[in-house]
C-alpha cells in the first residue's frame, strides 16, 4: 500500500479517518519529519478537544473505567479519543499491552479512536508524544480525548501536563490512600473515583480520602465518586463530576492553563533535545570527555566542568557566580 503524503494525511485527520490518525500518530511518535509537518499544518485548528486524564496505581482498573467513560460519552454522542500509555519492553520500546486488549468493546465504533503507546521510560508515565497525539485526536475532530497513565507513582504528577481535568482512580483494601499521599498524589486530581464500591472498606477509603484532602492546601477540593467500573455504576455520577469541574474552570481559567502546559511542553521538549545534542557532542569531543574524566578523578569539580562545556557545546559564557541545578 502506497505511503500517504503530508497532504493526504492532513485531509485524513481532517475528516476523521482512522488510517491516517494512527500513521498520523506513529509519524510522531517517532520523531519523523513528516509527523513535525502535520503538526505544524494541523495545530491552529486544535483546542476544541476536552483532555481527562485517568491515573493510579497499576491494577485499580483504569482501563475498565476508561472503557465505561467511552461507553456513556458515546450515549451522549460525542466523538472520543483514548490515548494509552503502557510500559514499554526494554528491547522493543514497544506497548507491551497493546490495543487489542483494551477497551475491546469499542474497537468496531467509528467514533472512537484508541491508541497504545509506550512510555519508553518515561518516568512522568507518559510518553514524550502523548501530548501531540492529543493534539492529532483534537484536529481529528474528538470532542473528548482520555490519556490513560501507567500508574508509576509520584511522577504521575506530570498527566497535569496534558490533561485538563486529571480523575485518580483508587482502589480499597489496597492502601493506596496512605500511597498516594506520602507520593503527593493527592494535590494533582480534579475527581477521585474510588472503584470497586461494593467492596466492604470502600466507605471507609472514602471517609479517609476527605480527611487527607482536608489537611492539604487544595485550590478546589476533588469530587469523590463510588464507581464500579465492570457493572457500570456510578459512572454517570463520574462524568458528571468532570463537566462540574469542566464549568468551574470556565473558558477563561481553562485557556490560561491550556497556555501555561503549552508553554511547559515547549521548554520540557527543548531540554530533551538540548539533553541530546550535549550527550552527542561529548561523545564526539575528546577535550569533553577528558574534562568529564577529570571530574571523575577528582582533579577538577564538578562545576567548573559544566561551564566549561556549556561554553564549548552552546556558546554560552557563564561566570563563577552560576549555581547548576
Amino acid at each position: 500500500m502506497a505511503e500517504l503524503t503530508v497532504d493526504q494525511l492532513v485531509d485524513g485527520v481532517r475528516a476523521g479517518k482512522r488510517r491516517p490518525i494512527a500513521r498520523a500518530i506513529s509519524l510522531v511518535e517517532n520523531g519523523d519529519p513528516k509527523g513535525y509537518e502535520l503538526l505544524k499544518i494541523l495545530y491552529p485548528e486544535t483546542g476544541e478537544a476536552y483532555a481527562v486524564g485517568l491515573t493510579g496505581s497499576p491494577g485499580v482498573g483504569k482501563s475498565t473505567l476508561a472503557s465505561a467513560l467511552v461507553a456513556h460519552t458515546r450515549a451522549l454522542d460525542m466523538q472520543i479519543g483514548v490515548i494509552s500509555v503502557d510500559p514499554s519492553s526494554p528491547f522493543t520500546q514497544g506497548a507491551l499491552l497493546g490495543d487489542r486488549i483494551r477497551l475491546a468493546d469499542h474497537f468496531l465504533d467509528e467514533g472512537v479512536f484508541i491508541r497504545s503507546m509506550g512510555a519508553r521510560g518515561h518516568l512522568g508515565g507518559l510518553a514524550q508524544a502523548t501530548l501531540e497525539a492529543a493534539l492529532l485526536l483534537d484536529a481529528a475532530g474528538k470532542d473528548v480525548v482520555f490519556i490513560e497513565t501507567v500508574g508509576t507513582g509520584q511522577s504521575e504528577v506530570e498527566v497535569r501536563r496534558v490533561a485538563d481535568t486529571v480523575v485518580l482512580v483508587l482502589m480499597p483494601g489496597s492502601g493506596d490512600a496512605v500511597q498516594a499521599l506520602k507520593a503527593g498524589i493527592m494535590e494533582i486530581p480534579n475527581v477521585i473515583a474510588i472503584n470497586k464500591r461494593n467492596h466492604p472498606q470502600a466507605k471507609t477509603m472514602l471517609t479517609e480520602v476527605r480527611q487527607m484532602l482536608a489537611l492539604g492546601e487544595i485550590e478546589r477540593m476533588p469530587t469523590i465518586v463510588l464507581t464500579e467500573a465492570l457493572e457500570g455504576h456510578g459512572i454517570d455520577e463520574l462524568w458528571a463530576a468532570v463537566e462540574d469541574h469542566r464549568e468551574w474552570l470556565g473558558a477563561e481559567r481553562l485557556a490560561e492553563r491550556r497556555k501555561a502546559r503549552m508553554a511547559a511542553e515547549v521548554f520540557a521538549i527543548a531540554s530533551e533535545r538540548a539533553k541530546e545534542h550535549l550527550e552527542r557532542q561529548v561523545a564526539d569531543d575528546l577535550e569533553l570527555q577528558r574534562l568529564l574524566g577529570e571530574v571523575q578523578d577528582r582533579k577538577l569539580d564538578p562545576l567548573s566542568a559544566v561551564r566549561a562545556i556549556v561554553e564549548r557545546v552552546f556558546n554560552i559564557r557563564t561566570n563563577g557566580a552560576d549555581r547548576v541545578g
